[in-house]
């Protein structure tokens, strides 16, 4: 393997949970992954065998360099291989031709700041004599069992890397030797020297062909302006917010309030809208802090990758709507942990002390939308039925899948255990456990069936029945 590689473009990923089922790959550029390793192994028993060491867990933190990606993989008995697989680095004339292809396209610049692989950046390269995707026989085994094929090991960091290039195909560049800030600086630097020559190199000579009107001053295209966005200076530094929010007014005064007044409540409900001023605030100003860093967030917390178009039953469009009054109810006993105040809300709002407990529980685990999966039942249509059921049909191979009944409109209840997948109307599924004679979610929505299910068993303990 040639040596490209910048100093320091390495990166290491912790090991993934196990896979609970369904495809290790869900976007075209993983699957390509995943088909070059599947062209290119010559026995299938043992691509079988590293898929089952993925979906276990088997394999350790991955690193990932130029020409060449490493883990740890154990086998059932424990027994530990490190395993390699080496990927053709570019050249430095051939990151000089993918440079400049990448800079030619405003999407193509845009695509990969969105954390997606755009297919004209690699047909438009391919045309350049550029294979960034791998074919066969490009992904070559090391591992320390020494097979001489793919084996077990390295078909299992295989399909685990795919998992990564699902999140970010700057995992398969930096295999190529430019890791994420490397390549961002050059491509800032080329769309600059672009933008300083009216769209060209700076090696290229404006033609005569400016239009006419410009005062043969030559221009730069709204699509690589706006691709060159990133070249923006940073923002100022964003204000310093406060800790906590201010103490509200005490409305104890030796006046009587109004009759239907309850000055407890009003300081409860300004207390409250105090606290949730000020975490709009910090989260406000946490995203300020981000893009002035050169990050984007979301709440103080990274923003993850660009998600696939949301598949399901149905994909909420419209405003999310305010709560209701019952919904409000549980959100206020949620962040409240003073006796009297949970028992006047839960009364109030029509409940029981068990419901409540519940309804606090599910509200969690994912607020309104799992409150109303637990309190409420919705009947799918026909294409929703379709969706969930293909999904269910999927999500397990044929030797893995439980069994499942139908227990509601949209409620599958396993057979001989006593947890539950419930299907919400955004096509997400809840994970629940029977708690006594009722049921209680278990944790957060998934869009995979197989990961919701497992999330209920690891809850907690299952019997017989249900």
């Amino acid at each position: 393997m040639s040596g490209y590689g910048h100093e320091g473009d390495e990166r290491t990923f912790a090991a993934l949970p196990p896979a609970q089922g369904g495809a290790f790959a869900r976007t075209w550029w993983g699957l390509a992954w995943l088909k070059a390793l599947e062209d290119t192994a010559l026995d299938g028993q043992q691509l079988k065998a590293g898929r089952r060491h993925a979906r276990a867990g088997a394999v350790g933190a991955v690193s990932v360099r130029p020409g060449r990606i490493t883990a740890v993989v154990k086998d059932r008995d424990g027994t530990a291989y490190r395993s390699d697989v080496l990927v053709r680095e570019f050249s430095e004339e051939e990151w000089e031709r993918l440079l400049d292809i990448a800079v030619d396209s405003a999407g193509h610049i845009a695509a990969l700041l969105d954390r997606e692989m755009p297919p004209h950046l690699v047909e438009d390269a391919a045309a350049a004599g550029l294979d960034l995707l791998p074919g066969i026989g490009d992904l070559d085994p090391e591992c320390g069992c020494e097979a001489w094929d793919h084996c077990p090991h390295t078909s299992a960091l295989c399909y685990q890397v795919a998992r990564l290039l699902d999140e970010d195909p700057f995992v398969l560049l930096l295999m190529r030797g430019r890791g994420e800030r490397t390549l961002l600086h050059q491509l800032q630097a080329r769309s600059a020297s672009r933008a300083a020559h009216g769209g060209r190199g700076a090696d290229d000579t404006p033609g005569a062909d400016a239009a006419e009107g410009d005062g043969g001053m030559p221009g730069v295209s709204a699509e690589e302006a706006y691709a060159a966005g990133f070249l923006v200076p940073p923002l100022p530094a964003p204000p310093v917010a406060l800790d906590a929010p201010g103490r509200s007014l005490s409305l104890d005064t030796e006046s009587e309030p109004e009759p239907g007044v309850d000055p407890a409540a009003l300081e409860l409900l300004a207390s409250d809208a105090a606290g949730r001023a000020h975490r709009m605030l910090v989260e406000a100003l946490a995203v300020g802090a981000s893009v002035h860093g050169g990050a984007s967030v979301h709440g103080g917390s990274p923003v993850p990758p660009a998600p696939t178009a949301p598949s399901g039953p149905t994909a909420p469009t419209a405003p999310i709507p305010p709560l209701t009054v019952a919904q409000d109810a549980v959100r206020l006993a949620s962040d409240s942990s003073v006796p009297w105040i949970t028992a006047r809300l839960t009364s109030g709002s029509g409940r029981t002390r068990a419901d409540m407990d519940l309804a606090t529980r599910a509200w969690g685990f994912g607020g309104a939308a799992a409150l109303a999966v637990l309190e409420e039942e919705w009947t799918p249509d026909t294409e929703a039925l379709a969706w969930a059921g293909t999904r269910l049909t999927e999500a397990w191979e044929d030797d893995e899948r439980p069994p499942l009944r139908r227990s509601g409109a949209a409620r599958w209840t396993v057979v001989g255990a006593e947890a539950q997948l419930r299907l919400g109307a955004d096509g997400c599924w809840w994970p629940y456990l029977k708690s006594g004679a009722r049921w209680s979610p278990a944790g957060p929505a998934d869009r995979d069936p197989a990961t919701a299910l497992a999330t209920a068993f690891a809850a907690g303990p299952t019997g017989a029945g249900g």
